[in-house]
């Protein structure tokens, strides 16, 4: 897999009829809907750099999200089209890709190509582990720009929101009979880690989400922690809990996203992808950094 095939534009195919008469044939057109909001963005991020007073302002702090990385090319899609949806959000605001490995651009090189003074990283991750604490860290002490290092997005309640939205388009039912809810119960399937902060984090998010619908929801480990998903599913049904979900707590598709989803009794979510909650959750990280003075890292020196 190459990082060099970036996902289409969203376009809408309209019927066009020929001058003989005969069928219609499919012209790919943009919607003017797609076309307006595009023109609206570009206008409202160039106005933006301008105060009332016609001066220009300093440009924001750029924003990098940092990605894991994946074999699956679904994933890359998914994250780029995922940025996409932050700049609409925040016209003006420069936002940028960076991964920790398996896909480009790394990390490393986007910051190395930044043209901004100061960098925001926010990790596409959900809890604190390795990366957050470690990887990154290091990328950006190494990096020529000053970088602040956002949290993680998880835990958060716009987090539980978006998982909470997969398990309805899933078939989860928003409202149900008392007996229905007694037999009802959710497994929370993350990826893991060793560092126990992460399981701190995704046991909190599974308490949210518990508290979101009403069901016992139990955190459960594609790799290295535990308890397994299927673990966690005979767990749940011993409580008589024969009615179970599975909430994909994984950023995109991939393998673990998939094994998780195919232990599932019943049903189970698609991962977090691109829902727009997700887009203001990175947004708010974003925020919350350039409100933190502690976060900052001072650019690397350039060697003799």
């Amino acid at each position: 897999m190459t990082a060099s095939n970036h996902p289409r534009d969203e376009s809408t195919t309209l019927p066009r009829v020929t001058p003989t008469g005969g069928p219609p044939q499919e012209a790919h057109l943009d919607s003017t809907a797609h076309l307006m909001n595009r023109i609206s963005s570009q206008l409202a991020s160039q106005l933006s750099l301008v105060s009332l007073d016609g001066r220009r302002r300093p440009a924001p702090p750029a924003l990098v999200l940092v990605a894991h990385g994946s074999r699956d090319p679904r994933a890359l899609s998914t994250v780029r089209t995922l940025l996409d949806r932050v700049r609409e959000l925040r016209p003006g605001l420069p936002v940028h890709l960076g991964h920790i490995e398996l896909n480009e651009p790394l990390l490393p090189d986007t910051l190395a190509a930044l043209r901004s003074e100061e960098a925001v990283l926010v990790p596409l991750l959900l809890s604190r582990g390795y990366h957050v604490k470690q990887d990154i860290p290091e990328m950006a002490a190494a990096a020529p720009v000053r970088t602040r290092m956002a949290a993680p997005l998880g835990p958060h309640p716009l987090l539980v929101e978006t998982l909470y939205a997969r398990l309805v388009e899933a078939g989860w039912r928003s409202r149900m009979d008392e007996a229905t809810r007694r037999a009802s119960g959710v497994v929370l399937a993350a990826a893991g880690s060793r560092d126990p902060d992460s399981a701190v984090d995704t046991g909190r998010t599974a308490r949210l989400l518990a508290e979101r619908l009403g069901v016992p929801v139990v955190p459960a480990y594609a790799t290295t922690a535990e308890p397994t998903v299927p673990t966690a599913l005979r767990a749940l049904a011993a409580r008589g809990r024969h009615r179970i979900a599975v909430a994909s707590c994984f950023t995109a598709p991939g393998r673990f996203a998939t094994e998780c989803a195919q232990a599932a009794p019943w049903l189970a979510s698609a991962p977090l992808g691109t829902h727009p909650a997700m887009a203001r959750l990175i947004l708010h990280r974003y925020d919350q950094a350039l409100a933190t003075p502690s976060t900052v890292t001072a650019p690397a020196l350039a060697s003799a």
